[in-house]
């Protein structure tokens, strides 16, 4: 049995093997704003509950995302402002970053690119499944959102397996394989990393070719905003992380628990009208993000305990989608659920996740594109997890399959 003084959500090794939802059960029933202490920081409120996480992202004027960032990681004020990007930002200017795109992202612009995802989606599968065994990760699960993407956000076809390297080592810090020597130059960069630099670089490069010759991406549109040169680079380095990262864990994600859950595969196979609430379970069942981080603006309380002005208060979604008050059986993987009011993009507020109707749909035919080519497919090896308490993240996916 768990005890409180047994969790330690800021050890990224905890993370390494398994996400540790028993952990979170002990925190939603004994002590769901739970304060975590750090080794090198501040130490942290974790916030567990479904309906608690709701409440901190309703109230920017208490939670506050560009006070502290929304990392864990304690900065100093030049840090905070030269990361800067929307996520990080409070209104207005979130909103007004934010509305530069939004449109493109809507339910009716998100229709009028299924056909484009489908086109992408059965090309890389054609490819991959030219192999009996092969790694899921690195030929389907990466290279569906970032093929879509690269089409939106304007990056060239060949530049796709660069700008996923770039991620992984921006995003992948923590993990002793994508970990890269920095010193004091690096730390006004995103997550410190040095992959940053090649990252604006890459971006910077786009927009002055865009100014050139203009298309109809989103990079056309940005070069010619009134932005400044850092608001560019990290506009650039969040569209194509985000782009990528959350989709493929959730695609790699959804593929291994319908492996472990072999009576879900058949419910999929068998009724194709499960696709979509399938891609909604995955997304609960895969959370990958586990949290973001807010700052109070004043002094407040949270389910009856009082935080101080300038607390670090950390939403655990993760947890927030195993909340028992919320979803039946929330340890039960299950294609047809419904309701499935998770909270994989967000709990909701300013900060929704704004490629949410992009990421649905490139899961979903993902999965009945896949399902309709092979008969069967199975694990060829242990999968390898991202060592990290903020992604939930799967590195490699080995597996066999049978057309």
């Amino acid at each position: 049995m768990t005890t409180l003084q047994q969790i330690d959500l800021a050890d990224h090794d905890a993370f390494k093997d398994r996400v540790p939802y028993e952990w979170f059960k002990t925190l939603r029933h004994e002590d769901p704003v739970h304060f975590n202490e750090e080794a090198d920081g501040t130490g942290f409120y974790a916030v567990t509950r479904y309906h608690d996480i709701r409440e901190v992202h309703r109230h920017t004027e208490i939670y506050s995302s560009e006070l502290g960032g929304t990392s864990l990681e304690d900065l100093e004020p030049d840090q905070i402002e030269a990361r800067k990007s929307m996520i990080d930002m409070d209104p207005p200017r979130h909103d007004e970053l934010r509305g530069l795109i939004a449109r493109r992202f809507t339910p009716r612009a998100v229709q009028v690119w299924e056909e484009a995802v489908r086109t992408v989606t059965d090309r890389v599968l054609d490819t991959a499944l030219e192999q009996e065994e092969f790694d899921f990760v690195r030929d389907i699960s990466s290279e569906i959102p970032m093929q879509v993407f690269a089409e939106i956000l304007g990056v060239p076809l060949q530049d796709r397996r660069y700008i996923i390297e770039l991620g992984d080592r921006l995003l992948g810090n923590q993990d002793p394989e994508y970990a890269q020597p920095t010193d004091d130059s690096h730390r006004l960069l995103p997550f410190s990393s040095p992959a940053a630099i090649e990252m604006f670089e890459f971006g910077r490069k786009m927009a002055a070719a865009r100014r050139k010759a203009p298309g109809n991406d989103i990079i056309t549109q940005l070069a010619f905003e009134p932005l400044t040169q850092r608001e560019f680079d990290v506009y650039f380095v969040l569209l194509a992380t985000a782009g990528n990262e959350t989709t493929r864990h959730t695609i790699t994600h959804g593929l291994l628990a319908l492996l472990e859950h072999p009576d879900q595969l058949q419910r999929l196979r068998e009724d194709p009208s499960l696709y979509k609430p399938a891609a909604e379970e995955m997304l609960r069942w895969a959370t990958p993000v586990h949290h973001f981080r807010r700052t109070t603006t004043c002094a407040t309380e949270l389910a009856g305990v009082e935080l101080p002005a300038g607390a670090k208060v950390t939403t655990w979604f993760v947890s927030g989608n195993r909340d028992e008050t919320v979803f039946e059986d929330p340890d039960t993987f299950d294609v047809g659920r419904t309701p499935n009011k998770h909270m994989a993009f967000g709990p909701g507020g300013i900060h929704h996740c704004m490629g949410a109707h992009l990421a649905r749909l490139e899961i979903k035919i993902a999965f009945e594109e896949l399902l309709k080519r092979v008969s069967s497919i199975e694990l060829a090896g242990e999968p390898e997890r991202l060592r990290s308490n903020f992604f939930n993240g799967i590195k490699r996916l080995p597996v066999r399959v049978t057309r």
